[in-house]
This record gives structure tokens, sequence and C-alpha cells, in this order.
């Protein structure tokens, strides 16, 4: 009968930190700790696999999920490994996709994968970081080579992922070469000699692929690690651009800061533990405060705070707080805002159109009335209220509470 290796405390707490808010594949914490043991036993760092696609060129909180848990393996001195997928981005992932993707050419795939790297570094120690690309592999992979990867899986398998079968039962196309995408990806896995390979939870089918291939190359399995999709500021869908529900790594402080403010109370605990640095210690004993009745638009401000400080700074962080709380707490106008020029005087409500404070003349109309504009502080109620500017003056034109544009003359 074989005996089950006792594994050190210390190797188990790290890998209970590693693991939190993850799904580990297969035995969760106590593989990932098995898995971390065998790696010191044989006097090595495990191997911590990341694949993107630079299909874009913006990345924002709901990205940088997988480069936070990273970012926690580079802290307890594991190897990241990141593959940049120049050649399976001219494919495109399936996954969730309900059509296939257009392709991209080499030279687009390595523009991006330039803006990727970039932000990526604000969090992770890119120093550290070993960056590849799965061009290097499989582009050079003979006809013979790609059948013999080929028949290590089932047609059945492939049409059991989840894009592919809903796609069938709609009958929409699936390409042959999309079959192709995880068995790709999976060989990464081979090619990089992978102990664990992190994703989000619709990276699954791919994934365990790359469990499944390794074994047939001579290779341990690896595990992995799945990170939770995490959703917007609208607090309902998944975050990303189309839904304009993101905060971008790019957005400026007090943008970033007051995204963060407009997520729902229920998140506040979620977005702790996946867009922030806190260790599961803090993120606990923010869990206790809410519990204990905390004002949730405290912790949203140290929440704000906390992010804006990881990708511009401290000062940037505080600067983007009292600003916040200038306009909102204290109801003053904030400091910096646009400017735009009245060269003639206008009703407001076109004035509103014309500055793109409100998409269209019935929105303004609306926002009038309903007492969500002011000039200089002052609420004015109708729409035809005439707005004219003397020479050098300027006038503070506010819509809701987060909207702010300075008038002035030519």
């Amino acid at each position: 009968m074989e005996t089950k290796t006792a594994i050190p405390n210390e190797i188990m707490e790290e890998a209970i930190e590693l693991a939190r808010g993850a799904e580990v594949l297969p035995n969760g914490a106590d593989g990932l700790a098995q898995k971390i043991y065998e790696a010191k036993q044989e006097n090595r760092k495990l191997r911590v696999k990341l694949g993107v696609d630079p299909t874009s060129t913006d990345l924002h909180l709901g990205h940088a999920v997988v480069f936070r848990k990273l970012r926690r393996f580079q802290e307890f001195g594991h190897q990241i490994v990141l593959i940049i997928g120049g050649f399976t981005a001219q494919i495109g992932d399936p996954s969730g996709r309900d059509k296939t993707r257009p392709a991209l050419d080499a030279d687009a795939v390595a523009l991006n994968a330039q803006t990727y790297i970039k932000q990526m570094g604000l969090i992770l120690d890119m120093e550290k970081t070993e960056v590849v690309n799965n061009a290097d592999w499989l582009q050079s992979m003979d006809l013979s080579k790609m059948l013999q990867l080929a028949s290590f899986a089932t047609v059945n398998q492939l049409i059991a992922k989840e894009a592919f079968g809903q796609r069938l039962e709609k009958q929409l196309p699936i390409a042959l070469h999309e079959l192709f995408y995880p068995m790709l990806q999976g060989y990464d896995s081979v090619a990089i000699k992978a102990d664990i390979e992190l994703g989000g939870t619709d990276q699954r089918f791919n994934i365990l692929q790359g469990r499944e291939l390794q074994p047939r190359y001579g290779l341990k399995p690896q595990l992995g690690m799945f990170l939770p999709l995490l959703e917007g500021t609208d607090g309902v869908q998944k975050m990303s651009k189309s839904y304009g529900n993101y905060v971008a790594l790019k957005d400026e402080p007090q943008e970033m800061f007051g995204k963060c403010m407009r997520i729902p109370d229920q998140l506040i605990v979620k977005y702790f533990e996946l867009t922030t640095t806190f260790s599961g210690a803090e993120v606990d004993a923010v869990a206790a405060e809410l519990k204990n009745g905390a004002n949730p638009k405290v912790l949203k401000e140290r929440l704000g705070r906390q992010i804006v400080e990881q990708y511009h700074g401290k000062q940037a962080a505080e600067q983007a707080l009292a600003s916040w709380q200038k306009v909102h707490s204290e109801k003053q106008a904030p400091d910096e805002m646009p400017s735009y020029v009245v060269s003639n005087a206008a009703p407001l409500f076109r004035l509103l159109v014309e500055a793109k404070l409100v998409v269209g003349t019935g929105e303004a109309k609306r926002s009038i009335q309903e007492g969500a504009v002011r000039i200089d502080g002052e609420q004015l109620k109708d729409p035809n209220f005439v707005i004219e500017l003397s020479a050098g003056s300027q006038k503070v034109l506010q819509v809701g509470r987060r909207k702010f544009i300075r008038l002035v003359t030519s």
C-alpha cells in the first residue's frame, strides 16, 4: 500500500494562500502543496504558466485577476512563464465565442504583445518573468508532428467543448482550424514543461487539455488553477469593454477611483480579493468589517485608493480620494475639469448637447427638469435658460454628481 507523503506545514500554508479565491484541479490546495513539495525536493522552482493571445491593446481589472495571482506565485519564489500566443492568436481562442474569430496577422499580434507586456509590468516583476512566444515551436511543427498531436484527442472530446456544443445546437458553423486551438494551447504546456497553468473559468477545457497531453510526451500532468471571472462595475455582466463596465489599467487616477466607487456593495469583498495586493488575512478583515456593519462607502473608498495606488502610486491615490470626497461629500466642484468655449448666448439644453455632457436633446431637457443641472452650484430647471458669458468670465456647469465642465469665453 502506497504511503502518502507528509507535506510540511509551511508548504501547506503556502498552497492554501496561493489557492485562495481559485479552483485548483485536481485535489485543490492539497494537490498544489504536493506539486510545490515535489519541486522543492528536486531543488527547482515551480513552473507556472499563463498563455495570452494579444488580440487587442487594452487590459482591465478583469484581465488583471490572473496577473495578480501570478504575482503571488512570484512572491513565493516560483517561476512565472508567460506565453505570448504569436501563433495561436492568429487562429483565435473559440472559448465563449458564437462565431469564428477574425484572423490576425503576425505584425498586429506583435504590436499588441508589446502593449500587453508593458501593462503586465504594472503587476508582475518582468525581470523575473520568463517570456516566450509559442510561434517558436508551433510555427515550425511539420505535418507529421501535427497529425501526431491530433491523434491524442478525439473529435468527440473537442466538440464537447461548451462553445462548440452551443454552436452545433444553433447550427452555426465551426471552422476546422478552431478544433486545433485547445490542442495547440495544450502543447504549449508540453513545450515549457508547465507544473501548473492559470486561466479564467472559461479556460477549463483548454487547460485540462494540456494536462491530458503532457503524459503523452513523458511529462507529469500539470495542475489547473481557475480564477473566477470578475463582474464589471454594473455588478451583472463580466467586465468587458463591450459592456462599458470596465476599469482599464490605463485609466487616469480619478476616473479609475470613480469607477471603483460605482461597484455594488455585494462585490466589495470580491474586488478586494481579486484586484488588490491584500493578503488573505487582510481580505478576511474587510469581510468581517462589512459583516459587522461598516459603511460600504468607506470600504469602497479604501478599495479605490488601493487600486489607484497599485497602478499610479500613493500620491495619485491620495489625490483621487481627496478629489472624490470634495465633489461627493463636500459637494464642491473638483479643481481640475475640462473647459468648453461659449462663443455665443445659447439655451441651457443646447449647451449640454454641444458640450457632449448628454447624448441628445431629450436627455438634456430631462436632466434639467429633474434638477440634475447646476451652474456655479445653482440648480436650474428651465431648459431654455440662456447661458451667456461676458469677456474673460467663466462658470462651472455640472450634470449629475460626476460631470463637470468649465465654461469659458474665447
